[in-house]
């Protein structure tokens, strides 16, 4: 269109005519989708769920599993439900007995003040909540009347009991404590004695702490067996250790978590040049304990693609020592420094222990121009004994 109005001449347009549909078109490769998002979520979507009738089997979990909105209509509709029932019922034992007929019926009715289907459901209302204004009761003329009595107000305690779980299961769930327990953004692999090592960190910003907290990690990749299966998500677990060893933890402040890349590790063939986002490789972190106010065990999570691990750096410190007791600085959290590393896998390293003898020179000569530096400084101080 542009060439026929003489804006472009018509050797540089380019039709689609002109292309060769043979020829293959290259297109970035996307980001591997998350197995676990960074908040925890598992990125999982369940289809074709023929047994839908296993969740009915399970009702209470259902209702708390249920957002907000469908809990209260499920409630709502319970409870109206249930009046209306009992409501038609009450009517229908006034009808039966004569009692909506002003001047036929007996002189003692079942309940007393029914004329009408309103004042059935008025009725159904009070003894259900327990209301009891005083207009209206059973009387002892009919015992039908009075099983029906007890029958409404066990009903009534079942759903008020079903209901009062449900609400206070849904606002203490686990996965709200999981929201202060928070992991580092990005994860770092440097080295800590003399070993190659992945290392996160972990902190709570709650002063009530998690007891008997634990910590896993798992490496989540597509691999193939040697009989050709293709396994899109097998799962590794592998040992993560902190300051004390183990995988126990006192999470009273916020500690590194690491992982010793050897031979038994799953990132033994890891490189620095593996760190990208076409690279199949996700590492999931899950942190379970028990809550210390509630009793209820609690479970966060977070993972790492291969293009969140930084290598050759490692976190700043952040826990310091203030008028006596220690203080935290949480806007360092995630702040990590260069450290010198060895751009080789840990078997290369293994295999080849020179390459850390080449860091220790490389960090040598700084060091002794440090100190002499120091030194000369030192020459040159005035003592305050000279200022006097």
């Amino acid at each position: 269109m542009l060439s026929r109005k003489g804006i472009i001449p018509e050797e540089y347009v380019l039709t689609r005519l002109a292309e060769d549909p043979t020829e293959p078109r290259y297109r970035a490769r996307e980001r591997r989708a998350r197995f676990v998002s960074k908040n925890g979520n598992c990125n999982v979507a369940h289809k074709n769920i023929r047994e839908q009738g296993r969740f009915l089997q399970d009702v209470f979990t259902t209702l708390v599993d249920l957002k907000w909105p469908y809990t209260l209509l499920i409630f709502t509709m319970s409870f109206l439900c249930s009046w209306l029932l009992f409501a038609m019922v009450w009517w229908l034992i006034a009808f039966a007995h004569g009692d909506l007929a002003p001047g036929e019926g007996a002189a003692v009715p079942c309940v007393t003040s029914i004329h009408s289907f309103s004042s059935a459901f008025l009725f159904s209302i009070e003894v259900q909540v327990t209301i009891g204004f005083g207009g209206r009761m059973v009387t002892e003329e009919c015992p039908l009347a009075i099983l029906i009595l007890i029958v409404q107000n066990i009903v009534g305690l079942m759903i008020n009991a079903i209901m009062l779980g449900c609400i206070f299961m849904k606002t203490a769930q686990a996965h709200r404590r999981a929201e202060t327990l928070i992991f580092s953004k990005h994860a770092v692999i440097a080295l800590r004695h003399s070993r190659l090592c992945f290392m996160l960190r972990v902190g709570d910003l709650r002063k009530s702490m998690i007891i008997s907290a634990t910590i896993h990690m798992q490496v989540v990749r597509k691999t193939t067996s040697p009989e050709g299966e293709v396994v899109p998500l097998h799962q590794v677990d592998i040992p993560m250790e902190n300051g004390v060893g183990g995988n126990n933890i006192f999470l009273v402040a916020p500690l590194i978590i690491y992982h010793v890349i050897d031979a038994n590790s799953p990132l033994y063939d890891l490189a620095p040049c593996d760190l990208h986002h076409h690279q199949d490789l996700e590492i999931i972190v899950i942190l379970e304990g028990v809550v210390e106010t509630t009793g209820i065990t609690t479970q966060a999570r977070t993972s790492y693609l291969a293009d969140e691990i930084l290598w050759g750096q490692r976190f700043v410190p952040i826990v310091a020592e203030e008028d006596g007791r220690y203080s935290v600085d949480y806007s360092k959290f995630g702040n990590t420094i260069k450290v010198p590393t060895p751009l080789c896998t840990a078997r290369q390293l293994d295999e080849d222990p020179s390459l850390l003898d080449v860091l220790t020179l490389a960090r040598g000569p700084l060091r002794k121009r440090s100190v002499a530096v120091a030194k000369a400084k030192a020459k040159f101080s005035v003592s305050p004994d000279s200022l006097s």
